[in-house]
């Protein structure tokens, strides 16, 4: 039996039968990994208080020699996070990232760079020092580019136009196409989603850098609600699949899908 020890987050928990939970963790050394954590429903002691969502924990888990989950032995808490889990719109905004990490990723793959973002998104939602939305919109940006789906914001999908050519300051955005284009191109529709130039240009400057700072990054009440539609649109429109928590979230903030 082969024994490996990671930083986690857990990101989803299931029960399996009357007393063992399979817990999914994104781990730093080994990107997304599920396990089996026996009697763990049942016991008082074993991981009494560990294994609550969003949670960074440090795991020890053992390999067997057959098929199987892996074994969760061991759970040490790092950062409950457990600010999060008191405020609704706190869950739902840490509940949709971590959906988006658990759909996108395969097992096993590590991803650092993922790694690294979430944990930083959940610990400032923990600490409430930036606004939810906007820690949103930069998580978003940035899992689009780490998973290859980067939006096309420099130029309009279907006549390649640059932004600053175009007409008027507000864009349209063709989702399909993967990006922004000039109105004039998409077909007329009361549906096409608008955005600034000033949102476009702030979109594309919190998708990398420093992610401290991004996540400081002042935008307007009109520039969120863009930057989210936009968003909330195009993430699930290229990963191929419309995140349940995604609708909740759209309940508590009194948004449409």
């Amino acid at each position: 039996m082969t024994h490996f020890r990671t930083s986690a987050i857990l990101i989803r928990r299931t029960e399996y039968g009357d007393s063992d939970l399979i817990v999914t963790f994104f781990t730093l050394s080994r990107g997304k990994l599920s396990l089996i954590a026996k009697a763990a429903k049942k016991s008082t002691r074993r991981f009494a208080g560990v294994l609550e969502l969003f949670s960074e924990v440090n795991i020890v888990g053992a390999l067997g020699r057959r098929r199987g989950l892996p074994v969760l032995q061991e759970a040490v808490l790092q950062h409950p996070f457990a600010q999060i889990r008191e405020i609704p719109i706190r869950i739902a905004y840490a509940s949709y990232w971590a959906e988006l990490i658990d759909v996108w990723m395969e097992e096993q793959v590590e991803q650092t760079e993922l790694y690294h973002l979430l944990r930083h998104g959940l610990s400032e939602l923990d600490l409430g020092r930036s606004f939810e939305a906007v820690l949103s919109i930069v998580f978003q940006m940035r899992f689009l580019r780490i998973s290859g789906h980067s939006p096309n914001l420099e130029r309009c999908a279907i006549c390649q136009r640059e932004v600053d050519a175009m007409r008027p300051d507000a864009l349209g955005v063709d989702v399909a196409k993967g990006g922004i284009a000039c109105l004039e191109c998409l077909p007329r529709s009361t549906d096409v989603p608008l955005m600034s130039k000033g949102t476009i240009k702030q979109l594309r400057w919190v998708a990398g850098g420093d992610l401290t700072r991004a996540a400081r990054i002042k935008f307007s009440s009109p520039a969120v609600v863009e930057a989210l539609e936009f968003l909330e649109r195009f993430v699930p429109y290229h990963l191929g699949r419309q995140p349940r928590s995604l609708r909740v979230l759209h309940q508590l903030r009194g948004t449409r899908p």
